[in-house]
């Protein structure tokens, strides 16, 4: 494996943290108050090309390889302050696109990809119910065929950018008896009658990444808009959740990195008995930690990428490195806090955030507890 980089992805790098520093960092903190999804930036970003670089050059896209991707996604989060804006990206990047790609008609791909990619409309991921969340195959959403298609009813909750979405891919069972044989992938547009979605949820962090509900009530989508084969829905979740936890913390990667550059720029100039704080072997050890954890992380991460470009099962690779940087995060943003003082803990600071925001990532795309599961499973326990 070689993770050494070429001057060109380099340069692309530097281009989207210049392109984040200049158009990403207005009124972030204004935003997350009130749950504000930045629409405008998403659109920018799809201008600079984002959404567009997993997604071949026939569809709209840039047809960027796996790991230059992320290379370019650590850009996006070392230079945008707002951590919910990138994670959206990622969030639909790694889940929703992926799904449409490799499991979509000729059709549906010409249909949806192209505005995914001009940043026209903006994808959810819905598997989530209330009652099955890491049990994701208990879910108790229905698809009812009738003539020419299937009627949905149910509701998906706690969905990343359901609130916004213009269209979903959701799961649903043809028949709850089969269990998780009987799951098949629909695409829902915004607008078909019966599909609704809830109103913005408040939460501890990612403020600006909308979260709710989607909700079906005697909805009918038509055969059409199967995505995938039918009852083929839990091949399409394994492969889509591959691609998430292997990739969606990219940009978080990216803050990581700026924030051990904030900690040791602070740790030399803050000064306390006679001397900088950076001398002092607690915080300078907490420093030493926090670049072990973000190069350990960018390792683990890119090992995904590149067993992906190899065409290689990847299953306990994602979630080790879901699990590993989901933890780090927290971890590194306490000590954060922790080097900076009361000015971390001080909101007006915006240290805080990474905090708030780093919670989240211990639940979604799967918990801790169940990527430690899938490596123990996969290890023949």
């Amino acid at each position: 494996m070689n993770f050494s980089w070429t001057p060109e992805q380099l340069k692309l790098k530097q281009e989207a943290i210049e392109f984040a520093q200049k158009e990403l960092n207005e009124n972030i903190s204004e935003r997350e108050r009130n749950n504000d999804f930045p629409r405008a930036d998403w659109k920018k970003c799809a201008d600079f090309g984002i959404q567009g670089l997993t997604v071949p050059e026939a569809y709209g896209g840039r047809g960027v390889d796996p790991l230059t991707t992320l290379l370019i996604m650590e850009g996006l989060g070392y230079g945008c302050k707002d951590n919910g804006l990138p994670f959206s990206l990622n969030s639909q990047m790694w889940s929703f696109q992926p799904a449409i790609l490799k499991f979509g008609s000729e059709a549906q791909k010409k249909k949806y990809l192209p505005p995914i990619c001009r940043g026209d409309l903006v994808g959810a991921f819905g598997i989530t119910e209330v009652e099955s969340g890491s049990d994701s195959y208990a879910m108790q959403m229905t698809a009812t065929e009738v003539e020419g298609g299937y009627v949905l009813n149910g509701r998906k909750s706690y969905i990343t950018l359901a609130p916004v979405c213009d269209l979903c891919v959701i799961f649903a069972s043809t028949d709850l008896e089969l269990g998780r044989w009987g799951i098949t992938a629909f695409i829902v547009e915004k607008g078909t009658k019966g599909f609704s979605t809830s109103p913005v949820r408040d939460k501890m962090g990612m403020r600006t990444t909308p979260m709710g509900d989607l909700i079906f009530e005697d909805c009918y989508i038509p055969a059409e808009n199967i995505l995938g084969p039918e009852g083929g829905g839990v091949s399409l979740f394994t492969t889509a959740m591959e691609s998430e936890r292997g990739y969606i913390f990219a940009s978080q990667v990216g803050r990581l990195e700026r924030q051990l550059e904030e900690a040791i720029e602070y740790a030399k100039s803050r000064q306390s008995f006679g001397q900088s704080i950076g001398k002092f072997q607690s915080v300078s050890n907490r420093i030493a930690d926090m670049k072990l954890k973000l190069e350990l992380g960018k390792l683990a991460m890119y090992k995904v990428a590149w067993l992906e470009e190899n065409e290689m099962p990847l299953l306990m690779e994602a979630a080790m490195a879901k699990l590993y940087l989901s933890e780090i995060f927290v971890e590194s943003s306490l000590d954060s806090i922790r080097i900076h003082g009361a000015k971390g803990y001080v909101t007006e600071f915006e240290i805080e955030r990474d905090l708030r925001d780093g919670i989240g990532g211990l639940i979604y795309s799967g918990t801790s507890d169940i990527q430690r599961n899938i490596i123990s499973r996969l290890l023949g326990l």
